[in-house]
């Protein structure tokens, strides 16, 4: 018969005892700092006063300044020195090109200048290609930054003058007057700061799940336009006008990213062979790795090791799949040299294929100028900051370590990826896709730092888009001087640049998977060639 008391009261005396060890185990640990709203405001507003925003326009050559391109070939010291052409090749097609592959020469020029000492979880490397369509793990299609091969923490406006300065420099790549740059400039910066000032007012789980997809994209476009038309007193006609050429420009761009699904990637990189589904062979680009037994079981133990990384299901979900076929893929311009494999996995038959990317990560390009990672693998780095950043990742995104301490993150590769040819925006869409990276950045920066903090800085008024404008268009002539001498180096002989026809090169990256870091290869000619099919 029951006493008439609740259901668990006579555990209360258990629960209490559980609750004080709870606290007592917590009191040991570090606590958590939790400053109140206004506490943030004012560190915001004590770093405007340590670095006010008219500050962030200045650059000037550091009278030491290291030469460019020493720069580059020193870091190039840890590439694979067979793709050391394809890179320079690639880098040598225009400034913007450059300025993709010297995210290190910038670090080592925004290092020396003052710093508003408010961090956040930096991409590292946001210029304007580094943002686009992609598929998310519920398959909706959203915009975000999709490179993190140099995030780490630091000063906010680092990320900002990255992609501001991109922008000028495409203008000036596509032949457009110097006032479209500025003006994208100007759009990167000010919907950077309408974003976070935004940010700054919603909770922190609001700012955890935004995200960019169709719906959000188009009415952020409209919000964008009304803003910048408000402040350029643009008239209602000519704000029509620019909303029906950024909806026509989304809805392409969006059908673009749908086609380049997973059998988009399968049929442009792989053809069937005696009945089996293998890498094409489209040297210097993609060269298919026929690699012996040894190899083989080393790619099983370390497909394993990166299983660990992920999340239950999604290891459950992989170990359906087998590896059927190995390629190493040169991709990128700045990521040229490092060594970057593709994987063809098969799930249940040959119509149930998808292919994962496996790209080596080294040390962020920011860490000399700002403090030591605190991982230790740098796979790992790259995973975890791009979780950060990104409001949705891939569903296979996780790292390993591979022979010779060389690090790896892996991840699908194309699945409804798509970017804008950088050749193809005009001064009408230039402006409208920084509206869309800036407002992008800042979401990523509210995930990793502090909006409040970042939005009583940025303030309300311009004053901090034009600074970094001004910053944007002097940075971006330094690029073209540094160019200028990369171009001469390549021309005196200094530098090779090619891309070897034969497929050589990407053969000879290949080899360097199997042997330590650093050590020479003592073969000859190209690996044996084996048709046997690798099991996970």
């Amino acid at each position: 018969m029951s006493d008439g008391r609740a259901p668990g009261v006579e555990f209360a005396p258990e629960v209490q005892v559980i609750a004080r060890d709870w606290l007592a185990k917590a009191g040991e640990q570090e606590a958590v700092q939790h400053p109140s709203v206004a506490e943030r405001v004012a560190r915001g507003r004590a770093a405007r006063d340590r670095m006010p925003r008219e500050g962030l326009a200045r650059w000037s050559p550091a009278a030491d300044r290291a030469d460019p391109v020493d720069l580059l070939t020193g870091q190039e010291q840890a590439r694979v020195p067979e793709l050391l052409p394809v890179r320079h090749a690639r880098m040598a097609t225009s400034a913007f090109a450059f300025y993709r592959g010297a995210a290190l020469v910038m670090a080592a020029d925004l290092a020396p200048l003052p710093r508003t000492e408010l961090a956040v979880q930096l991409c590292g490397d946001a210029h304007l290609s580094n943002f686009g369509l992609f598929a998310s793990p519920d398959r909706s299609v959203i915009f975000d930054v999709n490179d993190f091969d140099e995030t780490h923490p630091g000063p906010f406006e680092w990320d900002v003058k990255r992609l501001a300065t991109s922008f000028v420099l495409a203008a000036r790549d596509n032949g457009l007057p110097e006032d479209v740059g500025r003006a994208a400039s100007v759009a990167v910066c000010a919907a950077y700061r309408h974003t976070i000032t935004d940010f700054a007012t919603r909770g922190e789980l609001d700012i955890w799940y935004a995200r960019i997809d169709a719906g959000a994209l188009e009415s952020a476009i409209q919000e964008w336009v009304a803003v910048a038309g408000k402040e350029r007193g643009k008239s209602k006609k000519s704000e029509r006008k620019t909303l029906a050429a950024a909806d026509q420009t989304l809805t392409k761009s969006i059908a673009k990213a749908r086609s380049r699904d997973a059998w988009s990637a399968i049929s442009k990189i792989t053809e069937v062979v005696d009945g089996r589904r293998q890498f094409r062979s489209q040297p210097p680009l993609l060269v298919r790795l026929d690699v012996g037994d040894d190899v083989h079981s080393m790619v099983n133990a370390l497909f394993r090791e990166f299983r660990s990384t992920l999340q239950a299901d999604r290891r459950e979900l992989l170990q359906r799949y087998e590896i059927v076929d190995i390629g190493h893929k040169v991709v990128g311009v700045g990521s040229v040299g490092l060594l970057a494999f593709v994987l063809l996995m098969r799930g249940r038959d040959e119509d149930d294929l998808m292919v994962l990317q496996v790209k080596q990560a080294q040390a962020s390009v920011l860490e000399a100028f700002t403090q030591p990672s605190v991982y230790a693998q740098h796979g790992e780095r790259v995973v975890t900051g791009q979780r950060l950043m990104q409001a949705a990742s891939d569903s296979f995104l996780g790292w390993l370590d591979g022979p010779g301490g060389r690090s790896y993150y892996v991840r699908q590769l194309r699945d409804m990826k798509w970017s804008p040819d950088p050749g193809s925006l005009s001064a009408e869409r230039l402006p409208r896709f920084a509206l869309l990276c800036g407002h992008t950045l800042a979401r990523a920066h509210a995930r990793g730092g502090d909006a409040i903090a970042l939005a009583a800085y940025l303030g309300t008024g311009r004053k901090f888009d034009e600074s970094v404008t001004e910053f944007a268009l002097s940075y971006a002539d330094q690029v073209e001087l540094d160019f200028a001498t990369f171009t001469s180096a390549i021309a005196d002989g200094r530098l090779h640049a090619h891309e070897d026809s034969s497929g050589a090169e990407g053969t000879r990256a290949a080899e360097q998977f199997s042997r330590p870091a650093g050590k020479k290869s003592g073969a000859k000619g190209r690996p044996r060639l084996q048709t046997k099919r690798t099991e996970p």
